[in-house]
């Protein structure tokens, strides 16, 4: 191999993708996939590649202007106010995607921004990226929308249903999902069923409410209104909502929170009552982030697979930059896989205590 390089430099002649291939015992078509930052390459794979580009010069006309390309496609995340564990898998998901792709991202956060002003910053940030993915509540907003779509930036939204026809999204089938783990409730025996909603301003919230109405719907059995509690998908909301749960007069004997950080919250006000979970209160959760497995009992929950959305997201967002044809939008909705992961913060509900 070392013979090889010497006499390709001695030669003087230009160094071809083919050579470039053999340096790294790939196929010149993997070469070709890493240079424009296209498709699925493995990171070991990639890491050759670079290396025997650089020690051979391969510095093709097209080859050099898509890699040029690629390393300078400023992209952006922008979030407002998500949970901590929300967050960490969203910019593990966005960075691992921006590294596998030579993309630069940009992250940011406007959490202390009204309406106005975020408009004013969406505004001010389609001058500087080429493309943004915007988490909820964010990618909701239709006046911050409206200013990246008008000024010709492509968007993709994670974990929102959409409601644009301008802009791509990741989502799981939050509907579906909710269905399913009310229905895993249901099948243990209990029919007093508690449940906490997310906040309003978000789209999930309304489809997990829904999938929570069908499974009682499907079973024949009635949803007990006072038993349902507004949150915010936060652990404070799902503190005071639990304290409204369980001083009802009939209290349930299992709460569905809807998100991971309310879960956890509704554990902790259980044990503080003095009540086991799960044996006198069983509690389901929703996302399957960090804070599903740091409380005790661990929480059953619907996995969301966040960082592979966001990872997802900057692939999707990247194809439709660098598409050559640029007179059409193209916008797709890309429907993920979730997952019921049962642990130990479930069990049937004591006898006598489903009334």
């Amino acid at each position: 191999m070392e013979k090889t390089r010497k006499s390709i430099r001695r030669k003087g002649h230009a160094v071809t993708i083919d050579e470039v291939a053999t340096l790294a015992s790939v196929s010149p078509m993997t070469v070709s996939r890493v240079i424009n930052g296209q498709g699925k390459v493995r990171d070991t794979t990639r890491d050759r590649v670079m290396r025997a580009v650089k020690e051979l010069g391969y510095t093709p006309n097209l080859a050099a202007s898509s890699l040029a390309a690629a390393q300078h496609t400023r992209i952006a995340l922008i979030y407002t106010n998500p949970s901590s564990a929300y967050l960490r898998e969203l910019l593990v998901g966005a960075l691992r995607g921006a590294a596998r792709t030579a993309a630069q991202l940009m992250i940011d956060s406007w959490d202390t921004l009204n309406a106005e002003a975020q408009r004013n910053a969406a505004r001010a940030l389609a001058k500087t990226v080429a493309g943004a993915i915007l988490p909820p509540p964010l990618c909701e907003s239709k006046a911050v929308v409206a200013e990246l779509v008008n000024a010709g930036i492509p968007v993709v939204a994670i974990a929102s249903d959409r409601f644009s026809q301008e802009i791509s999204s990741v989502r799981i089938d939050d509907f579906r999902a909710s269905q399913e783990i009310t229905a895993h409730l249901i099948s243990l025996g209990h029919t007093r069923i508690g449940y906490i909603k997310g906040n309003p301003n978000q789209t999930a919230s309304a489809r997990r409410y829904e999938g929570f109405l069908a499974a009682h719907a499907q079973a024949g059995i009635e949803v007990d209104a006072t038993l349902v509690q507004q949150g915010l998908f936060t652990y404070r909301s799902g503190l005071d909502a639990t304290e409204k749960l369980l001083a009802h007069k009939h209290p349930p004997t299992a709460i569905f929170a809807s998100n991971d950080d309310m879960a956890s919250a509704a554990v902790s006000v259980a044990h503080r009552r003095g009540l086991d979970v799960p044996r006198d209160l069983s509690v389901v959760g929703f996302d399957d982030t960090s804070a599903a497995t740091t409380v005790w009992p661990e929480l059953t929950t619907i996995h969301q697979p966040i960082a592979s959305m966001a990872d997802s997201a900057v692939d999707i967002l990247l194809r439709n930059i660098r598409r050559k044809d640029k007179s059409t939008r193209v916008v797709t909705d890309h429907v993920v896989a979730h997952q019921l992961v049962t642990r130990d913060s479930v069990a049937p509900p004591k006898r006598g205590n489903n009334h």
